[in-house]
């Protein structure tokens, strides 16, 4: 049974206000975003995982995503090389802490290839990587290669609307899918339990598993009922600073 150990975040840098966001929700209350930061933190040790808390960078306005820096898999660690040109050197300031948990088995995604993990979704020992405007088919290709090396699969999935592929969906484990908009009846998931999310709470899509306790944003109790349905211990946290830097629950940290 798959269970996680570790997870590894950045605390947000003051420089936090200036994140990426392709929505018009305002800038981020940086206080606001430390102490939602805090309680996400407590969230995970919830969970029982170990959390490595990383320093703030303030080069980099979207560093506390980690998430799209590297994937951790039960075998192998891959540096990704993110599509957002102000986040491509973000993987020089994860990659210390990588190797620290993976000594001998750290692999790098090479341009001309581009992927961000927030594209990536675990489903036992197979990965779904959404082509988006952050990972493009050469990433996705060296990806899969890099999976296969290790006895894992990948394919790919194409995406027409969200920023990334885990903006619109999460797996829970169990064969249980949470799915809002373009992902609800895409064939490729269509062999899994969908849990379908409705449009005005899309962004509770972006939920995460840690063992067997579902961390999701707070706010969305149509969502929260269904996952609570199903059986999961729900752990709620406010991410509304976040959100107007288009970041949702999975961005904030690597879980190992």
């Amino acid at each position: 049974m798959l269970k996680f150990k570790h997870a590894i975040v950045r605390t947000p840098s003051q420089t936090l206000v200036d994140g990426l966001t392709s929505v018009n929700f305002g800038k981020p209350d940086y206080q606001k975003a430390l102490q939602q930061h805090h309680e996400y933190i407590k969230a995970l040790q919830q969970c029982a995982v170990e959390v490595t808390i990383l320093p703030p960078n303030e080069q980099f306005p979207d560093s506390v995503f980690v998430e799209d820096t590297a994937l951790c898999t039960p075998h192998c660690a891959i540096i990704t090389r993110p599509g957002a040109k102000s986040r491509l050197k973000e993987i020089e300031i994860i990659e210390s802490a990588i190797t620290q948990f993976y000594p001998n088995n750290v692999e790098r995604i090479l341009a001309p290839g581009n992927v961000e993990a927030g594209d990536i979704m675990m489903v036992g020992t197979h990965y779904y990587i959404g082509l988006s405007a952050r990972t493009n088919h050469e990433g996705a290709t060296q990806m899969i290669a890099i999976l296969n090396k290790y006895g894992l699969t990948g394919s790919i999935i194409t995406l027409d609307k969200v920023l990334h592929l885990k903006t619109g969906l999460s797996y829970l484990e169990k064969n249980n899918l949470l799915a809002a908009g373009e992902f609800i009846t895409k064939a490729e998931f269509s062999h899994l339990n969908i849990i379908e999310i409705p449009e005005e709470e899309s962004y509770a899509a972006n939920c995460i598993w840690v063992n067997g306790n579902v961390i999701m944003p707070s706010g969305y109790p149509l969502t929260k009922a269904k996952i609570v349905a199903l059986g999961y211990q729900v752990i709620e946290v406010d991410t509304s600073e976040y959100r107007k830097i288009d970041g949702g629950v999975s961005c904030m940290s690597l879980r190992f």
